[in-house]
C-alpha cells in the first residue's frame, strides 16, 4: 500500500481549519474534516473528530481485525461518539458555539469501507477510471439532484458553500455508509472542497495515475489549487492498494 497526504491552508484563509489522519500500524484508517465555525473553533471541531474517531476505532480495532462484518457498525458507532464529543464542546465553550465539521472516513481491509458526513469527498480510481463514492451534503448538490440547476451551475452557484449536514452541529446526526469491493491497483482518494472546488475530477484521476510517487501527485494537486486562487483550506490523501 502506498500513502500520500497534504494540507495546506490556502492562500487567503489565516489558519488552517482542515484536519487529516493517515492509518495506524495496525489499521488501515485514512480521514479528512473541514471545519467550521468562529473564533477558530472550526480547527477545533475538525481535530476533536479526527481525535474521537481515531481513540473510538483503536478501542474496537479487536473487533475490526476479527469480523469484517462489524466494521460498518463499528464506523457508525465512532463517527456518533465524535458527533456527540463536538455537540458537548461547543456547548460547553461559548467560543465554539455552533462549530462543525464535515467528516470523511475510509477503512481499507478485505473491502472499502466509508463514513460520511458533509461536503468532502471520497473517491475510487480504478482502470483509468474515477467515480465518486460519498455524496456531498450542500445546498447546491441537493439543488443539483432534483434538477433545478446543472453542475457548472453548481460551481459558480453563490450559496455553493452552504453544508446541509455537519458533524457537531446537533446531537443528532445521519450518517451515510458505503461498502465497496476492493481491487489491486485501485486509488482510494479523499479530500476537502478546497481541492474539488478548484480541480476538476479528471485532473484529479490524471494526476494520481501519471505521477509515479503518490505523495508528489498529492502536493502537486494541492499546489495546482493554490496557483487557481487557494481560495481555502486544502487537503489531499491518497491511498493505493
Amino acid at each position: 500500500m502506498e500513502i500520500g497526504a497534504y494540507s495546506h491552508k490556502g492562500r487567503v484563509r489565516e489558519m488552517n481549519e482542515d484536519a487529516y489522519y493517515i492509518a495506524s500500524k495496525d489499521l488501515n484508517l485514512f480521514i479528512v474534516a473541514d471545519g467550521m465555525g468562529g473564533h477558530n473553533a472550526g480547527e477545533v471541531a475538525s481535530n476533536v473528530a479526527i481525535q474521537s474517531i481515531k481513540d473510538f476505532m483503536e478501542k474496537n480495532k479487536e473487533v475490526i481485525l476479527k469480523n469484517d462484518k462489524e466494521i460498518c457498525t463499528v464506523l457508525k458507532n465512532a463517527t456518533t461518539y465524535a458527533n456527540v464529543d463536538i455537540f458537548k464542546k461547543a456547548q460547553q465553550n461559548r467560543e465554539c458555539e455552533g462549530m462543525g465539521t464535515t467528516l470523511t472516513v475510509a477503512l481499507v481491509a478485505s473491502k472499502i469501507y466509508v463514513a460520511h458526513v458533509g461536503d468532502s469527498r471520497a473517491y475510487l480510481i480504478r482502470k483509468n477510471n474515477i467515480s465518486q463514492i460519498t455524496q456531498d451534503h450542500s445546498l447546491v448538490a441537493e439543488l443539483v439532484r432534483n434538477g433545478s440547476i446543472t453542475e457548472n451551475e453548481a460551481k459558480i452557484h453563490p450559496q455553493r458553500n452552504m453544508i446541509t449536514r455537519a458533524l457537531g452541529t446537533d446531537e443528532d446526526i445521519n450518517i451515510d455508509l458505503y461498502t465497496l469491493d476492493v481491487e489491486k491497483e485501485d486509488i482510494i482518494v479523499l479530500c476537502t472542497d478546497g481541492l474539488t472546488n478548484l480541480i476538476e475530477v479528471e485532473e484529479i484521476k490524471d494526476t494520481l495515475i501519471d505521477c509515479k510517487n503518490i505523495q508528489v501527485a498529492c502536493e502537486h494537486l494541492v499546489a495546482l489549487a493554490n496557483e487557481r486562487g487557494g481560495y481555502d483550506n486544502i487537503t489531499v490523501i491518497a491511498i493505493k492498494n
